[in-house]
């Protein structure tokens, strides 16, 4: 049994006051926040705490904030390595940058 969460066990939630897209597990909060410029969202920073890592949080926050960017049909630029890294064996979301 993996101790992988799905982006469904998650709940996402898109804190547009703090720009970031954040999810609390046990009390720990990770997310992933933004900056916008024009019709483009900067993915800036990863966060996700030490207790949750390895457990597929910052993935599931990475799906859920490009699938936000598509939804809103905006371009993505990955400044945040997790991001970029994410994108790059992720084709699927390529046409996002």
């Amino acid at each position: 049994m993996s101790n992988q969460v799905s982006k469904s066990e998650l709940d996402i939630m898109h804190n547009q006051a703090a720009k970031r897209f954040e999810t609390s597990i046990d009390g720990q909060t990770g997310y992933i926040s933004y900056q916008e410029r024009d019709n483009t969202l900067v993915y800036d920073h990863t966060i996700v705490p030490q207790q949750l890592g390895g457990q597929g949080v910052g993935s599931a926050l990475v799906v859920h904030a490009l699938d936000y960017a598509r939804a809103q049909d905006k371009k993505v630029i990955p400044q945040c390595s997790f991001v970029a890294s994410y994108i790059s064996k992720h084709p699927e979301y390529q046409d996002l940058i």
